[in-house]
């Protein structure tokens, strides 16, 4: 058993504290949020991420799993400190470092003792040595420490899965003892384990995180071209994916990006290479495919109602990715804003982010269920692909709606069956659009 602490119980760092007791650990989490505290020392989960409440109501029962303010206690013989606190979006598009520094000055005022810090927030390259500097500014002129890197590569969605089976563990410290040290934690997962130095390693979040959302606005920018030229970007992306070389994930066109990482970790990046001095045309080129994404999706309802002055539209689906109840940049957020501005009246449904999405969309009617969503609508709208929405009753759906007409974000449905039904249907990049006079004549 080896004790732990970690810094932070936001989506990061409180599937690490669970997860980490469950491998049989001593894990005492720190968060200053009393509101927070409370519900975790109570066994409930601040987040919603499936499996997660689970795990810690059972290592709360076992003795092995505990939260608390203060960083004294928290430190108190502890072998490794996690520090994985938010690292928000800059006004400039740089990542905001300001509670990193906290924590790693609360860390050297509180340790007493050799600890190996472990940086696993994301955090732009240089970092790791930062955090080494206020630390040992702040210690006691005795202490031995190390920093060690040690990037997060969790889906929300599938944390709890992604830390149990992960596909690499990457490690990055100027003392290669250290990060072994740190990997000896890893061991029982039985992944390949990539020891590399700090720079390095936080180099490979970012790249890792750009490149998935390259893919993203590569196959968005091929479905609009699909759109013009017949094709069905589905059965492109099958034939891409089907190459060994490529791949199949990530090749699903929609309405772009969203989430906690992506956005603000390409922008980041971008940031750093331009600070830098280099030119990062090809991220440029990822974040203006992402925003054009949304916008296209709103000029095709527009499109298929002449206007949207008026009408009733439904949405259905408001986190930024199904199995989470995260808000932070979804789609759904400027989609919305963008349709209202308009004048058209919103009604929503999510299963699981309404209450989060109450304060960012206060003018939107938040629904009990998908059907109520569209009652009375004049389109429905299809954001985010939670399993819920890939079987509805469209017989029942149409009777509710004022016009049958549906666009579809996410490409869940098949446009065959979809006019067999007697709806106007409009996905991504699936070929020739619906004629604007079936949907206004129906």
């Amino acid at each position: 058993m080896r004790n732990i602490c970690v810094v932070g119980t936001g989506y990061v760092g409180l599937v690490t504290g669970v997860c980490f007791a469950d491998l049989g650990n001593n894990v005492t989490c720190v968060d200053i949020d009393p509101r927070k505290l409370e519900l975790l020392r109570a066994g409930k989960s601040p987040i919603y991420e499936p499996g997660l409440e689970e795990l810690l109501e059972r290592n709360i029962r076992a003795g092995r799993l505990s939260f608390t303010d203060s960083y004294t206690i928290g430190l108190d013989g502890a072998d490794f400190a996690f520090i994985t606190v938010g690292t928000p979006m800059g006004n400039d598009g740089s990542a905001d470092l300001k509670y990193v520094r906290a924590a790693a000055r609360s860390i050297g005022e509180a340790i007493s003792g050799s600890v190996i810090v472990i940086d696993k927030s994301t955090v732009p390259v240089g970092t790791g040595d930062m955090v080494a500097e206020i630390i040992r500014e702040h210690a006691r002129v005795d202490l031995s420490f190390e920093v060690v890197s040690n990037p997060e590569f969790l889906r929300e969605g599938s944390a709890v899965s992604d830390f149990f089976k992960p596909d690499r563990i990457v490690l990055g410290c100027s003392n290669r003892e250290a990060a072994e040290s740190v990997a000896t934690l890893h061991e029982v997962l039985g992944t390949s384990v990539i020891i590399t130095d700090l720079r390095t390693a936080e180099m490979i979040k970012y790249a890792s995180n750009a490149f998935l959302a390259t893919r993203i606005s590569f196959i968005n920018e091929i479905a609009q071209i699909c759109e013009k030229l017949g094709a069905d970007v589905k059965e492109v992306a099958r034939g891409m994916g089907a190459d060994r070389r490529i791949g199949p994930h990530f090749l699903d066109a929609g309405i772009g990006y969203g989430g906690s990482c992506f956005p603000k970790d390409v922008l980041a990046l971008h940031h750093m290479a331009a600070t830098a001095g280099c030119h990062p045309q090809l991220l440029q080129a990822v974040m203006d495919i992402n925003q054009d994404a949304r916008t296209r999706f709103v000029a095709k309802v527009e499109t298929l109602l002449g206007s949207l002055e008026g009408v009733t539209v439904g949405v259905l689906g408001l986190a930024f990715k199904p199995n989470t109840d995260d808000m932070r940049e979804a789609p759904s957020i400027e989609i919305i804003q963008a349709l209202q501005a308009k004048g058209a009246r919103v009604k929503a449904y999510d299963p699981v982010s309404m209450e989060h999405a109450d304060d960012m969309l206060p003018s939107a009617t938040f629904c009990a269920t998908a059907y109520d969503a569209a009652k009375e609508a004049d389109a429905l709208l299809i954001v985010t692909e939670w399993n819920e929405f890939k079987q509805l009753d469209w017989e029942r759906l149409k009777r509710y709606m004022r016009r049958p007409i549906v666009v579809d974000g996410r490409n869940l449905y098949d446009q065959g069956e979809m006019a067999k039904r007697g709806f106007v249907y409009w996905g991504v990049g699936r070929g020739t659009q619906p004629q604007v006079e079936d949907a206004v004549l129906v």
